[in-house]
């Protein structure tokens, strides 16, 4: 027990499908369902190897729900060996990391960190790479671009709260992009009575614990094991798995206490050599890298960090990037990477000058024109003709798909989809054949495409549609954008960490500004402050449209209780549902026309203005005679307009008025289709 051996593997899905690095020509069914030796030979011959690369270091990513200590992971993973860096924990907005950082663990310190675990073997990847993803899930999209680089993940989570919502999403995030994960069951520390000693293993620590303590481990571990099974998920005690292709492995810690870790590393890197080897290889494809972010440095002006992770960069290199006004070309004058176990973005003055990087690697670019650089995207090499119109389509297609993201408003149904969704919807058959987009939706802004594309995303749960998103500060454009929304709920601006410029930032800040800007640094505190100004708007509007609006309503006419036959007509009325108001228009159920209310008076002879569901009043109504136009015990519906039909779409309505109102559109669709749309 606690020995690694040739048994590491992951979830079977990776075996599911063809290695990175291999190509796999059509089989036929009789082939691929085969179950004789010659025939798997013969079916063997048609994969053909494509030539590796040298052996990268495994890139990952780590996930978890807010303050489940994903951050505190890494800080732990930052602190191994002889350059101990400080703590990012306290920089980072909300102590949740924002922004990708990418931290390198060389080779040598994994072997020292885990020598116990490996007992005098040695790892064959030259480090790990570390990326840090955020850890909210409203950053799904970041976490879905961070899974097709990353080889492998770590899900982080609170062993003493389990699940929660933003883990969930994390796990589908990684089902989705078929990403091998291990899950480090952190805070071990909480269990009552655990004691913890810093640089221990598990397995060490487990044995020195007392029965009653384990027996508190047990009851944690077995509802976390219940969780994982109810989303699909096969999870066990990675010292307990026989087959790790079958089982995710879990990983108690204390990343606090310091109690763990190497467990955790030994892994990680043990998986993802086991498993991974063709893709760690596959390293001689076109030099691709992911933009972290642009940075400000001192003596080198706009500098950009990026994530290698596959091919090479050397100084002097022309590489493609994308801008606000497309891709452009730029060359490589430096190549700068952290000293030692520094995180990229604290590095500081540690940097070291490199003549040419290879992937996998964090590195910092210094070229020229670099200050319209867009966080997120991905840098291409360049250097000739054709990898130049590569790399130009290349980032128009990535592009391309951030837009199809976007949610937007059918003009027929007014459903919201995502425009990719919505261009498949409007060709099916149906009423929304042929439909249109519906020019409505509010303006977002964020730093980089990965926060747009995240608030896009949570936009798109709540169905709102976005009618224009771009990335960078706010401008008189996206002022003019959402001045020119015909609805109050659409005169917004919501921003992820960016600002407005100088030029409408007084506009936007006065107290009565017409346009409400919100943004903030971290995404879910931004969609808090949406919801609750979007619920304040509704409630002005919904207050507003009360006074003059028409609400359904249904009334019946009361045998015996005729008061004047005509010149109005006064007679007794029951109201069956919903509401009725002086001045509004009845008629019958088929539709024909009665009259107008001209007043409305209680059994207690009480003037009064709108009656409500099962009241009975006296009512005026100018127009009908009775004994001709209506008789005792008829029905009635308040003829609500066209234009307020529209309106109360927008209001919630109780159950029979919401029913009366279906009924009045069945109605008038009878002559007209668009009645009420």
């Amino acid at each position: 027990m606690g020995q690694l051996d040739g048994r590491l593997g992951l979830r079977v899905k990776l075996t599911s499908e063809p290695p990175a690095g291999r190509t796999v020509r059509n089989m036929t069914e009789e082939q691929a369902n085969t179950d004789s030796v010659e025939d798997l030979d013969t079916a063997e011959q048609v994969v053909e190897e494509v030539e590796k690369g040298h052996n990268r270091q495994p890139i990952v990513s780590v996930l978890g729900h807010v303050d489940h200590g994903k951050t505190s992971v890494l800080d732990l993973v930052r602190s191994i060996g002889s350059e101990r860096q400080a703590s990012v924990m306290d920089r980072e907005a909300g102590g949740i990391t924002q922004h990708i950082g990418a931290t390198e663990v060389p080779a040598d310190i994994l072997n020292e960190t885990c020598s116990k675990m490996m007992r005098g073997n040695k790892f064959k990847s030259p480090g790990l790479l570390f990326i840090d993803t955020p850890g909210h899930h409203s950053f799904v999209s970041l976490r879905n671009r961070g899974g097709s680089v990353s080889d492998i993940a770590i899900l982080v989570i609170d062993i003493m709260e389990g699940l929660q919502p933003q883990t969930i999403e994390s796990l589908k995030v990684l089902r989705d992009s078929k990403t091998p994960f291990v899950i480090a069951a952190n805070k071990i520390d909480r269990i009552h009575g655990w004691m913890c000693e810093e640089n221990r293993s598990f397995i060490e620590s487990f044995k020195d614990q007392r029965d009653d303590v384990i027996d508190l481990f047990d009851a944690r571990y077995w509802k976390l094991l219940g969780q994982f099974s109810e989303h699909g998920f096969n999870i066990e005690r990675y010292d307990q798995i026989k087959d790790f292709r079958n089982n995710v492995a879990l990983v108690p810690m204390s990343a606090k206490e310091g109690e763990g870790l190497q467990d955790l590393l030994t892994v990680t890197v043990g998986l993802a050599e086991r498993f991974l080897e063709d893709r760690l290889t596959d390293t001689l494809g076109s030099t691709q890298a992911t933009v972290l972010e642009v940075r400000e440095e001192i003596g080198m002006g706009k500098t950009i960090d990026i994530i290698l992770y596959r091919g090479g960069l050397k100084v002097g290199d022309k590489i493609m990037l994308a801008g606000p006004d497309g891709p452009y070309r730029t060359h490589i004058k430096g190549l700068k990477r952290p000293k030692g176990m520094a995180e990229m973005r604290d590095a500081g003055k540690r940097w070291v000058n490199y003549e040419d990087v290879e992937a996998a690697c964090g590195v910092k670019i210094v070229a020229p024109n670099l200050e319209g650089t867009i966080a997120g995207t991905t840098l291409h090499l360049a250097n000739t003709d054709e990898e130049e119109a590569t790399a130009k389509q290349a980032i128009r297609d990535e592009w391309r798909g951030v837009f199809n993201q976007m949610p937007i408003m059918c003009n027929q149904c007014n459903e919201v989809f995502a425009r990719n969704d919505f261009m498949v919807h409007t060709k099916e058959k149906g009423p929304c054949q042929g439909a249109e987009e519906e020019k409505k939706g509010i303006v977002i802004k964020a730093d980089t495409v990965g926060g747009l594309e995240a608030l896009a995303f949570e936009l798109f749960k709540l169905k709102i549609p976005v009618r224009r998103a771009t990335v960078g500060v706010v401008n008189k454009k996206d002022i003019l954008m959402a001045q020119s929304a015909k609805e109050p709920l659409y005169k917004i601006i919501l921003g992820f960490s960016t600002k407005a410029n100088s030029e409408v930032v007084e506009s936007l800040s006065a107290e009565d500004a017409e346009i409400k800007f919100i943004s903030g640094e971290i995404i879910y505190h931004v969609l808090d402050a949406y919801e609750e100004w979007r619920e304040k708007v509704q409630a002005e509007i919904e207050a507003e449209l009360r006074e003059s609006l028409v609400y359904p309503g249904q009334l019946r006419y009361l045998k015996d209780h005729t008061f004047r036959a005509k010149g109005p007509a006064i007679v007794g009325m029951k109201v069956l549902g919903g509401r009725v108001h002086i001045g509004q228009r009845i008629m019958k159920l088929d539709g024909t026309p009665v009259g107008q209310i001209k007043s409305l008076r209680t059994r207690d002879g009480e003037d009064v203005k709108e009656g409500s569901e099962g009241d009975e009043l006296a009512v005026a109504v100018h127009g009908p005679t009775v004994g001709r136009h209506i008789e005792e015990l008829d029905e009635f519906y308040v003829d609500v307009p066209e234009s307020h039909a529209k309106r109360l779409k927008n209001i919630e309505l109780d159950s029979k008025e919401q029913e009366i109102l279906d009924e009045l559109i069945i109605l008038h669709r009878k002559e007209n289709h668009f009645w009420g749309r």
